[in-house]
């Protein structure tokens, strides 16, 4: 089993900064890639950034060039800078990872979700 353990939300106002972090451990073989999802009241679980073992980024257009998705393959630890935020992006944040815990074993999981709330 992998466990992801996130940390980084809370209360912000319109314009300013946070970073979420997520550490993952456990039997982990290798990680393909690591990534944030959000979920607001009412809405669908979206993707808003990843990084692949290599490095490689991809962002959901509405946080694209606000948010900074990165890792730390030493530390299996993603992180997510989230810049000039706006009340729209006031959600559940939720880490994510697929890895490998043997050469032939892989699945998805999911950290407990952590709040941000973007308001004045």
């Amino acid at each position: 089993q992998v466990q992801l353990v996130e940390s980084g939300g809370g209360l912000v106002q319109p314009g300013g900064s946070l970073r979420l972090s997520c550490a993952a451990s456990g039997s982990i073989f290798h990680i393909v890639a690591m990534g944030w999802y959000r979920q607001a009241p009412g809405q669908q679980r979206e993707l808003v950034a990843s990084v692949n073992a290599g490095g490689g980024t991809n962002y959901a257009d509405s946080v694209q060039g606000r948010f900074t998705v990165s890792r730390d393959n030493a530390k299996n630890t993603v992180y997510l800078q989230m810049n000039s935020l706006k009340p729209e992006d006031t959600a559940v944040y939720y880490c994510n990872t697929r890895a490998y815990e043997s050469r032939s074993k892989w699945d998805d999981y999911w950290g407990q979700g952590t709040q941000v709330t973007v308001s004045a």
